[in-house]
Formats: C-alpha cells, structure tokens, sequence
C-alpha cells in the first residue's frame, strides 16, 4: 500500500493541468492569497476522500479475498486500465493535432515569415497579458473551485481503492496517508513558497515553466498516464491472481 500511494501522489504532484492553472492564479494581483486558497480546497478534496474510505472500513483492511478486498482490488484494475485506455487517446489526439497543424501551416516567402517569427512573441506576450489580467479578477472561492475541478479524480480514486487497505492500528499507515497527501501537494505548495519569497523573480520562472509545459503537456500526460496505469493494471492482477 505505502509504494502504491507514493507512487500515485508522484503522479498527482506531476501532472501538468493543475500547475499550468496554478501559476495562473499565483501570478494575479492577489496571487499567494488564492494561491493559499487552491492549496487548501486541493487538500481538502485529498483529504476528504480518504477519510470517507475509513470511514467506510472503520480504518481496518477487509480480509483476504473477501468482497470488500476484491471490490477494491477489481476498481483499481478498472482505473489503470481508463488511464492506459487515456493516455493512448491523448498520444492519438496529439499527433492528429500536430498532423493537421502541419498541413495547414502556409507557405510563406522569406519577408513574410520574417513578419511572422517578429510578431509570434508579440501575439504570445499579448494573449500571456490578457490571460494575467483575467486572474487579476480571480477571488480565493474561484481559485478554490479551480482546485477542485483540475484535481486528477482518477488518480485520486486509484489511491482511494488503495487506502482501502490501510491499517489505522499501525502508525505507518497514517504516516503513508500523510505522506501522500504531502507528495501530492508538494508541487503546489514550493510554487506558493516561491511566490512568497520572491514575488518577482517567482513569477518570471513560473511563467516560463507554464509556457514549457504548455508545449509539453500533452506527452507528459500521456507518460505519467500510461507509467501509473500499467503499474496499477500490474499490481491489481498480481494481488487478483496471486492471493488465495
């Protein structure tokens, strides 16, 4: 359970959505106090989930190959395989889209592409300054209900089937919850500590990072998917086949 966990909030804490929309709102005029505020909603959306698992085992595991333990065993196959399934619709996705992006792309003589590549940056700076001032309007409740929404629900439902086996009679299975909920935030809270730190050069390097992952979003969704999910499927079927 403690490798499953760990590994998951890896994924959490690496997957590009959420930290593309949270530089966002961390780079508005209000930016560390509605940082603060989707740090929380993120957490408390982690939080609350494993706590409703407990609550549904009483914070005790289910025997071996009873329902319970299958049931869980059985969702957790269900969601490698979703993630698996998601990760080659997004590489489809992607490569159609950067397919048609290339045959759409016109043939330009030397002096007008030397017009485009002098304008591109405008157009970027341009759009990066109309979306900065949107956030300026953005209030602590709407970074909030950001959160909640960007939150990756299907990793967050692989580690709820996993937290079905915690024990809450030993102590590491409140040091693996807490650990993952802290792995899975880390990501957001260093932006915030950034931002509290030094404002100014935070929000220059966030911004840039943004603009990275913004190229790259698409095949890191597609490995972080795919690496979780086929580890996910793996174990599942082990635990399935191998117990009894």
């Amino acid at each position: 359970m403690v490798l499953d966990l760990l590994l998951i909030g890896l994924a959490v804490t690496l997957f590009p959505l959420p930290i593309m929309a949270f530089v966002l709102v961390v780079s508005g005029s209000r930016g560390v106090r509605n940082g603060l505020a989707f740090i929380f909603a993120w957490l408390a959306c982690l939080v609350t989930v494993m706590a409703l698992v407990l609550l549904l085992t009483g914070g005790q595991p289910p025997p071996p190959r009873s329902p319970p333990s299958i049931g869980a065993l059985v969702a957790t196959l269900v969601i490698g395989l979703g993630l698996v399934v998601y990760s080659e619709h997004r590489r489809r996705r992607s490569r159609r889209t950067a397919t048609g992006a290339g045959a759409a792309a016109p043939v330009a003589v030397e002096g007008d592409a030397v017009e485009g590549d002098a304008a591109a940056p405008e157009a970027a700076s341009a759009s990066g300054s109309s979306v900065t001032s949107r956030m300026d309007e953005a209030t602590g409740w709407s970074a909030a209900g950001l959160a909640v929404l960007l939150q990756p629900w299907g990793m967050v439902s692989a580690a709820a089937a996993t937290v079905v086996q915690a024990d809450l009679s030993h102590p590491q299975s409140f040091l693996a919850l807490m650990a993952f909920c802290v792995l899975a935030t880390s990501t957001l809270l260093a932006m915030e500590l950034y931002m509290v730190f030094s404002p100014r050069k935070a929000q220059s390097v966030l911004l840039g990072l943004r603009g990275w992952l913004e190229r790259h979003k698409d095949p890191a969704i597609v490995v972080t998917c795919l690496l979780l999910g086929l580890w996910l499927v793996a174990r599942s079927l082990y635990q399935l086949t191998g117990t009894g």
